[in-house]
């Protein structure tokens, strides 16, 4: 376990690799999963803000599911989600020309027609964190699905990438510049050993 602050991350964000292979999971973290992606608090806002610019990418069954459930839904375990459809791919997927799912909040913003890139919980995935309900720690898991993510882990390991480097960006735009420098300084001082 690496302490940096509050956040307490598990050693396999160091020390295992991963790199996502879409062309052989085709995006199977936005269709399988107990409910829809996490959602913080002020990212319900953030949604509200881009939902009118990220509809134009969406399918009518997408559109459909929205008008039905509402752009965000409360799951008893998770807290708030996003919705999905028939308890299967999130709502705000959309199907490439390779029939890989990919979020259509995100290519909004690649199309520069949001400021946000997508909820925290999915670009940081396959990192999990929860918040302790008797601190104020904040727990870092690295968590892959075990089939699903079989050929992102091959990957990872090919390529020799860390998940930490992986998730540079997630992990950034999480906790901050200075909680990346200093979980990169203790990952380069664990591999020294």
């Amino acid at each position: 376990m690496i302490a940096i602050d509050n956040i307490l991350i598990s050693d396999a964000v160091v020390k295992e690799q991963f790199v996502c292979d879409l062309s052989k999971c085709k995006g199977a973290c936005c269709v399988d999963g107990d409910a829809g992606a996490p959602l913080e608090n002020e990212e319900l806002d953030r949604i509200n803000e881009v939902y009118e610019a990220v509809l134009p990418y969406l399918n009518e069954t997408s559109k459909k599911e929205l008008e039905r459930q509402g752009r965000y839904v409360y799951d008893r375990e998770y807290g708030w989600v996003t919705p999905t459809i028939n308890s299967k791919v999130c709502v705000y997927g959309i199907h490439d020309k390779e029939g890989v799912v990919k979020c259509g909040i995100e290519q909004a913003y690649i199309d520069g027609k949001v400021k946000w890139k997508k909820p925290i919980s999915c670009h940081l995935f396959p990192i999990i964190t929860k918040e302790s309900k008797h601190s104020d720690n904040v727990y870092v898991n690295y968590e892959p699905r075990e089939d699903h993510c079989k050929a992102a882990c091959t990957f990872g390991k090919k390529l020799k990438v860390p998940v930490y480097v992986f998730l540079k960006e997630a992990l950034t735009r999480k906790f901050g510049k200075k909680f990346y420098s200093a979980l990169e300084a203790t990952a380069e001082h664990l591999n020294k050993k």
